[in-house]
C-alpha cells in the first residue's frame, strides 16, 4: 500500500460522531482534496478497553497517523515508541504520527493555539494571563513557555487543579509562572500583553459571561478565546470593543488541523480552505 493510499484513523472514545458530523473530518478531508491528495481521514469510535487494539491494528496496517480524543489522551501513551517535547510534558497526546517504523505521540491543541497567536503577536517575552487549567489550558501554558514568555499568571477557580498546572510550569519549564484563585471578576494587572480563556465558558452560548472586569482590558492588548462555536463569544465582543486585539477559537481548531496535515503529509495545506470547510461544517 502506497502513502498516498493510507487511511488516517481518528480515534473517538466517548464520542459517537459519524464522518459527515464531525466538522474536524470535513475540515482535514477538504484539505486533502485542494492538495490532490489520495487520502482518507475516517471517524471511528473507539472504547477504553479496546484501545489498544485498535493501536496495534493501526501500525499493522501501515496508517500514517490518527487523533485521539477525550478519554483516550493519556492512556494512549503507553502504546507508543516514543512522544514529542510538548506531549512529554504535559503527559497528553492527541496526534500520532508514524516516523519510520515508530508511532510517535505529539499534542496539537497548544500548538494550534500558538501558530494563531504568532499570527499577530511574538509571544517571546510577553505577559500572560490565562483563565483555566484544564487540558486546553495545560497544553496553552506549556507552548507557551516553550516558546518564550517572560510570565503567566493562571486564573482558576480550583486551586488545587491550578497549583498543579503552575507547579509543572515552574519545575520543568522554569517559567515565572504564579496562580490566582478565581474568585468573582479578576481585573487584568497593568502590562499584560496577552489574555487567554482557556475554559469552557462560551461554548455554544454566545452571551455567557467570562468573570473578567472588561474595564482592565487596554487597547492593544491580545485577547485570545479557545471557544470555536460559536467564535465570535461575548468576551471577543468585548474586547474588540476595547480596542484590543481579538483571536477567535476557530484560529486554534484550524491550525491544530493544520499542524495535524503537516505532521502525516509533509505539506503545508491551505488554511483558507480548511477554515471555510469547518466554517460551513459548523454552520457559521
Amino acid at each position: 500500500m502506497s502513502d498516498q493510499q493510507n487511511f488516517l484513523h481518528e480515534l473517538v472514545g466517548s464520542m459517537s460522531q459519524g464522518a459527515a458530523g464531525n466538522p474536524t473530518v470535513v475540515m482535514i478531508e477538504a484539505a486533502f482534496a485542494h492538495h490532490g491528495l489520495h487520502w482518507r481521514y475516517v471517524n471511528m469510535e473507539v472504547t477504553p478497553e479496546d484501545l489498544g487494539t485498535a493501536v496495534r491494528g493501526a501500525r499493522a496496517l501501515g496508517f500514517r497517523g490518527f487523533n485521539c480524543s477525550l478519554p483516550h489522551k493519556v492512556t494512549v501513551i503507553s502504546h507508543l515508541d516514543g512522544l514529542g517535547e510538548s506531549a512529554a510534558l504535559m503527559g497528553a497526546v492527541n496526534c500520532v504520527v508514524r516516523r519510520g517504523a515508530q508511532l510517535i505521540g505529539e499534542n496539537t491543541d497548544g500548538k494550534g493555539f500558538l501558530k494563531s497567536l504568532t499570527s499577530v503577536t511574538d509571544p517571546r517575552g510577553k505577559s500572560v494571563v490565562l483563565f483555566g487549567a484544564g487540558g486546553a489550558a495545560r497544553a496553552i501554558a506549556v507552548e507557551l513557555g516553550l516558546a518564550g514568555i517572560r510570565q503567566i499568571t493562571i486564573v482558576n477557580r480550583s486551586k488545587a487543579r491550578g497549583a498543579e498546572l503552575v507547579d509543572l510550569l515552574r519545575h520543568k519549564l522554569q517559567l515565572n509562572a504564579e496562580l490566582v484563585v478565581w474568585d468573582g471578576d479578576y481585573s487584568i494587572p497593568v502590562g499584560t500583553d496577552v489574555v487567554i480563556n482557556a475554559t469552557s465558558i462560551g461554548l455554544y452560548d454566545a452571551q455567557a459571561r467570562l468573570n473578567l472586569n472588561i474595564d482592565s482590558l487596554k487597547p492593544g492588548t491580545v485577547v485570545a478565546d479557545v471557544i470555536g462555536n460559536p467564535p465570535r463569544t461575548r468576551l471577543i465582543r468585548d474586547a474588540a470593543a476595547r480596542g484590543c486585539t481579538a483571536l477567535d477559537g476557530l484560529g486554534m481548531l484550524v491550525n491544530q488541523g493544520i499542524v495535524g496535515v503537516q505532521y502525516w503529509t509533509g505539506i503545508e495545506p491551505d488554511a483558507a480552505v480548511m477554515r471555510q470547510a469547518l466554517e460551513q461544517a459548523l454552520g457559521l
